[in-house]
């Protein structure tokens, strides 16, 4: 499985473009960093919201890949965020989670937290739903 969601995650050329990089993989979970780079910071010199949408989209549709047979791969149907907070720190962790699997459509969250040493705080959550597609 860690496999798998790995080398899916490896083929994005954005989450190459904004450095993003599994830390880690789980049933019904994947875990996602990035930094702030000055490239994707918006006018207040935070985190661009786009940055927390991509990764906590990426974390949230691993997630359901986790639990789809190996010939599968992920697509979102449909993603809503919450930005609660401006993204200032050293780099965003979006962690997704699988709340409801189902044959062909999985429900999904994502929380997006900016990290600045031993100290993070919440700064968006993401829901939506998820879609099985043949590889």
């Amino acid at each position: 499985m860690d496999n798998r969601i790995r080398n899916s995650f490896s083929s994005q050329t954005m989450m190459q473009t904004l450095g993003a990089e599994i830390t880690d993989v789980g049933q019904g979970s994947v875990t996602i960093t990035a930094p702030i780079l000055p490239g994707s910071r918006q006018q207040h010199g935070v985190a661009h919201a786009a940055l927390s949408f991509a990764i906590g989209d990426s974390a949230a549709g691993y997630a359901a890949l986790t639990l789809m047979p190996e010939d599968s791969e992920v697509m979102t149907a449909e993603m809503k965020i919450n930005l609660l907070a401006p993204g200032a720190g050293d780099y965003l962790r979006a962690t997704g989670k699988v709340i409801k699997p189902g044959r062909r459509l999985v429900i999904v969250t994502a929380e997006v937290h900016a990290i600045t040493g031993p100290e993070e705080k919440l700064v968006a959550l993401l829901q939506g739903t998820m879609v099985q597609v043949t590889r």
